[in-house]
């Protein structure tokens, strides 16, 4: 049985440091391979010696992702020159060359895996790199190779089948281990020429080098197992590697790398009791189309002469060989045509590298996968599993048992192909064709549909979006099958795109938000409602990221191009949503519902908040919810809290200021008083040095008989008589119902929220800015009592009458004490008449006073700070 060869580099033409050829001795996830030296000369050489001599049967390379040989040239040796050198390729003969994919359609991120079927002995093998493939990443023009992998047969391999040498000398080159060592004694060969999937380079490539030695070694004792016909055994063996593959972990590995180096039973033992868990199977599929995977058969015979054989797209291997014909050799492996399975991307995995792997399939629009001809792959695929047939008898049924094998089929293009078949067959159905017909076609079409949804391969994915969309737009309309149909399309898709949008990779979730995007707003599909309803499904706090982010971004786009009238949406699955959303652990996931809820409020205002908490301090104090609040007040135009504590505070430093100024004023007007007066008394002046009136005001201010609120002046207007006029008659002040505090009227507002016993109990409504108990603030917000508060630049707003006045604060003494003024304040009647004349009125005090505390009345303790809102 054909196995993987070891060797070692026996030269090369040069290296850049730290990636010498060497380097392709080992396979681990981790190795750097080999790279030319940098701006270096074409072409570039590298010489193995394989561990004995050997019939090639097949050569695995590794390709760098950008660094990349237009074609590779190989030539096989039995021997070296006496005197060799890498430019001395007298003994050499001539196998042919293979290209390689300039990876453009990947991006430059994927790294192919390029397999060569061939026949040919010798014992050094010469690979010849070409000039490199120019791209914007490839800066010093270097080419590169991952790896090699040489599978083959010893060339002396005869009827004794119970020696292995270089099967010892390969393990021992790789794994290090002792060639005595009884686990590695290939004590059986079957008589097949197939390749174990443990010689294939993708195992070593994604295997940690220690985990690939304890499945091989059970491999090994597998067949010993099968070659003493212990089936039982070879049969827990055989699980044993199954479950170790499955598995993966660091302490699983550990404890079975452990156990199989001293006993495989005990190891069986824990194997078989332990709970696995499936890990995501990775795809295997190929990066790019490669046609080159032809036989090729190559002898040392001088009656072979290698020619090279072109092929239309210059992708076939060149060499000259009986490419149809069957080796007559037994041991010799049957010709090979275009295996697409064995063409599988490797991802350009850095060391250290702790990035989920993902394998690239080819770019492809949607021309491509129409037009694309499929002339890699030969043959039939693979029959369908009894489950298969069961679960596909409806499809089988409608399409036959050849195409839907092709839809399950284990090869990406036989996939595709078979859903551009369906595309192809439904296009074409004649409108005379019977209903029933039409709709049980239709039925099986989206059956497979919804499997291909699924896929892991983006063409085969687009493929099915593709279909997805004619049956949508074209073949129910043209049969004219009516909204039940659509209905059918769209209920037993949509889940499953939807899961496709928390995809691994960006490059099919944005497929799938794309397409769920447009199919929500299809003629066909709009007025059925069905995208909505099951987009605003509730989101829990822990849901995938990828998964969370699309759902709130397609509900975001949506709601802007389709809104809550009739089209699926409503205010309240829409508000129910997006404060689900809010509470969801990632950040950029609540970025978008603070979005859709700001996006809400534009259109909706006070609605809105029937979905949210109060906005009151303790909710504030979440800085979400904060946010939210102040996004509300900035829409409405109002100054946020912040803001409005800004400018508050501004004002008070500027009364300040202006307050020490007139202070500073009328200390001097006081000494020129008081010296006029000095004069008046001696006779120095006559009546013509009577004080001005800004003098009189001065005395006025400062004698006790004056209220400073109303401006009332009254002889009984000793300490007590003014602390019983405040709390009873000011038409300016009132109690507080819940403290019994007097306070301004004009502050009452800013007292119930920041300085009364209750404030915790009160709540501010943002659209008529006054103060309303928590309970109460729902139905107050509906009422028709409800009136907006306009900009304090604009208007002043009375909390007793709810109205809006001029603003400033003279105009407050207008409003709480004028004749016209407010009517629910019911002092202001008894003092209309007693205001003190013009020149005698003296100017309220300004922010920051204190409002003298009432020493005989019911209330000792109040005296609150003058703060007008």
């Amino acid at each position: 049985m054909p196995h993987k060869i070891g060797f070692v580099v026996v030269s090369s033409s040069g290296h850049e440091d730290g990636f010498s050829a060497k380097e392709l001795m080992v396979h681990a996830p981790t190795v750097n391979g080999w790279r030319s030296p940098r701006l270096c000369q074409y072409p570039q050489e590298i010489v193995l010696q394989l561990v004995e001599r050997c019939r090639i049967r097949k050569l695995q390379l590794l390709a760098h992702q950008y660094m990349i040989s237009s074609k590779i040239e190989f030539f096989i040796s039995e021997s070296l020159p006496e005197y060799f050198a890498p430019y001395q390729s007298e003994r050499f003969h001539r196998l042919g060359y293979v290209p390689l994919s300039d990876n453009e359609k990947t991006g430059f991120k994927a790294r192919e895996l390029k397999s060569v079927y061939m026949d040919a002995v010798g014992q050094y093998l010469k690979l010849i790199f070409h000039k490199n493939y120019v791209n914007k990443y490839n800066l010093y023009s270097q080419v590169a190779l991952v790896a090699i992998n040489i599978i083959g047969d010893p060339a002396d391999y005869g009827n004794d089948s119970n020696k292995h040498p270089s099967r010892e000398k390969l393990i021992d080159h790789y794994l290090g281990s002792k060639s005595d060592d009884p686990a590695l004694d290939g004590t059986y060969l079957g008589k097949s020429d197939s390749i174990s999937p443990l010689d294939d380079l993708a195992f070593d490539m994604y295997q940690d080098p220690e985990v690939a030695q304890i499945i091989r070694r059970l491999d090994e004792k597998k067949h010993e197992a099968v070659h003493h016909e212990r089936y039982d055994h070879a049969k827990k063996l055989k699980q044993a590697i199954a479950d170790l593959q499955k598995v993966l972990g660091r302490i699983l590995f550990t404890v079975a790398a452990v156990n199989v180096m001293t006993d495989f039973s005990t190891m069986l033992a824990f194997l078989s009791k332990s709970q696995t868990r499936k890990p995501p199977d990775l795809p295997v599929e190929p990066v790019v189309y490669d046609d080159s995977l032809q036989h090729t058969k190559a002898t040392n015979s001088p009656s072979y002469e290698n020619t090279e054989l072109q092929s239309s797209q210059g992708e076939l291997w060149k060499a000259e060989s009986l490419l149809e014909e069957k080796p007559a050799e037994p041991n010799s492996p049957e010709p090979v045509e275009f295996l697409p399975y064995d063409e599988r991307p490797l991802p350009a995995i850095h060391k250290h590298s702790e990035e989920t792997i993902r394998y690239l399939e080819p770019e492809k629009t949607e021309g491509d996968i129409s037009n694309s001809p499929r002339s890699g792959i030969t043959g039939e695929p693979e029959p369908l599993s009894e489950k298969a047939l069961r679960e596909a008898r409806p499809a089988i049924e409608v399409f036959g048992e050849a195409l839907v094998s092709g839809a399950y089929s284990k090869s990406w293009s036989y996939r595709e192909d078979a859903l551009l078949a369906v595309y192809k067959k439904l296009m074409e159905m004649a409108v005379s064709t019977p209903k029933e017909d039409l709709k049980n076609m239709l039925r099986a079409a989206i059956f497979l549909v919804r499997r291909a949804i699924k896929d892991i391969v983006s063409s085969v994915f687009q493929a099915s979006l593709k279909l997805l969309k004619m049956l949508i737009t074209q073949y129910v309309p043209k049969h004219k099958l009516g909204k039940l149909e659509t209905s059918h399309c769209v209920e037993k898709t949509l889940p499953g795109l939807l899961s496709r949008t928390g995809d691994s990779s960006s490059r099919l979730r944005i497929m799938a938000a794309k397409f769920i995007q447009e199919m929500a707003l299809w003629s066909e599909v709009k007025p059925l409602q069905i995208v909505p309803v099951h987009l605003v499904q509730p989101l829990k706090p822990n849901s995938p990221t990828h998964l969370a982010m699309s759902r709130v971004e397609l509900v975001e786009c949506l709601l802007k191009e389709m809104g809550t009238e009739n089209s699926g949406f409503t205010i309240s699955n829409a508000m129910k949503f997006a404060t689900g959303a809010l509470e969801h652990r990632v950040y950029e996931v609540r970025d978008v519902a603070l979005r859709i809820i700001f996006d809400m409020y534009r259109k909706h205002k006070a609605a809105i908040l029937e979905y949210l908490p109060p906005d009151d301090a303790s909710i504030r104090k979440t800085v979400l919810y904060k946010t939210l609040f102040d996004g509300f007040t900035k829409i409405d135009g109002k100054l946020s809290d912040a803001e409005m504590r800004a400018q508050k505070k501004a004002a008070t430093e500027e009364a300040e200021r202006q307050k020490k100024a007139e202070i500073k004023v009328l200390q001097g007007q006081l000494a020129a008083l008081k010296e006029i007066q000095a004069e008046v008394q001696a006779g120095k002046v006559g009546r013509e040095a009577e004080p001005p009136l800004s003098l009189i005001f001065i005395l006025s201010f400062t004698s006790g008989d004056l209220c400073i609120f109303c401006g009332e002046r009254n002889e009984s207007f000793t300490e007590e008589g003014l602390d019983l006029h405040y709390w009873k008659r000011c038409p300016m002040l009132t109690r507080c119902e819940h403290c019994k505090q007097v306070v301004e009227i004009a502050s009452l507002t800013e007292h119930l929220l920041t300085e009364c016993d209750k404030k915790d109990s009160f709540g501010k409504c943002q659209r008529c800015s006054e103060a309303f108990p928590k309970d109460e603030l729902p139905k107050h917000i509906k009422s028709k009592t409800c009136n907006a508060a306009k900009p304090e630049n604009v208007a002043n707003h009375c909390p007793l009458c709810h109205d809006n006045f001029s603003p400033g604060e003279e105009a407050w003494k207008s409003h709480l004490m004028g004749t016209d003024g407010c009517a629910m304040n019911l002092r202001r009647l008894s003092t209309i008449n007693k205001t003190i004349p013009m020149q005698t009125k003296v100017r309220p005090p300004s922010i920051g006073s204190k409002i003298p505390t009432p020493r005989g009345g019911p209330n000792k303790s109040s005296g609150k700070t003058y703060s007008k809102q």
